[in-house]
């Protein structure tokens, strides 16, 4: 995974982010709408971005502290206009909790894990950082994840299953919650737009010329019979800390 370029992708497109992200919107507000519980002491956000969930949060949750990360320094901007009270975090959360000694009883994130090197010691750090009782609750993508990129390019992230989490998860207590979300669009260009807004195409540096652009028009149509759509894989899990 390379961090600069997830950090310079998503910097460059922050200001189109919340228009564009529409279904991070509504993983978002599934995320705050499936947590039973509402009261907590310290709450972690990993990978706060604009602060699409940062401001539902803030807005039906109660708590002490708010700590919002996210690699990208300039988020703090977004995160500050929500609430002066919020503590922002600029850094690769990998290597933040190295040195980090807080516990958390709530540790939340929204369509960020796709992003993470080694998602199952990634999991492990996080559980280790909750409180008795805590609870980690995050959304994440799964296989069939821009599935039409996939058939098309050939490229994509390292998606993870449902069954795969569930395996991971095997002995500790949790909930798994799988969607299936389909934007359309008028032309294969506007997809590749949508994406691009969104920050979420960090996944190679490779410049398109007028004939690859062409190409992808017109295998991205025969996939989808002239009628181009996206599909978007939401996870939702929830773990819990006896």
């Amino acid at each position: 995974m390379n961090k600069d370029l997830i950090k310079k992708r998503f910097a460059k497109n922050l200001r189109t982010y919340n228009e564009n992200a529409k279904i991070q919107k509504i993983m978002a507000e599934n995320l705050i709408k499936y947590l039973d519980k509402k009261d907590f002491s310290n709450i972690l956000e990993v990978g706060c971005g604009t602060g699409l969930l940062t401001g539902l949060a803030v807005n039906n949750l109660h708590f002490e502290n708010y700590f919002a990360n996210d690699i990208v320094s300039d988020c703090e901007n977004y995160i500050k206009e929500i609430s002066p009270k919020i503590n922002f975090i600029p850094s690769d959360i990998e290597l933040f909790f190295k040195n980090d000694n807080k516990k958390y009883d709530l540790i939340i994130s929204n369509a960020v894990f796709q992003w993470i090197d080694d998602y199952k010691n990634f999991i492990t750090m996080l559980y280790s950082k909750l409180t008795p009782n805590g609870i980690i609750f995050f959304s994440t993508f799964g296989t069939r994840n821009f599935y039409e990129i996939k058939e098309v390019l050939n490229k994509t992230l390292s998606y993870h299953s449902a069954n795969e989490y569930e395996t991971l998860l095997k002995n500790i207590p949790h909930n798994i919650k799988e969607e299936v979300h389909v934007l359309y669009f008028k032309t294969p260009k506007d997809v590749i737009k949508h994406i691009k807004l969104t920050g979420a195409n960090a996944i190679s540096e490779n410049k398109w010329t007028k004939s690859d652009m062409q190409d992808f028009e017109q295998k991205y149509n025969k996939l989808c019979s002239n009628k181009p759509k996206l599909t978007y894989n939401p996870i939702y899990i929830k773990i819990y800390k006896k």
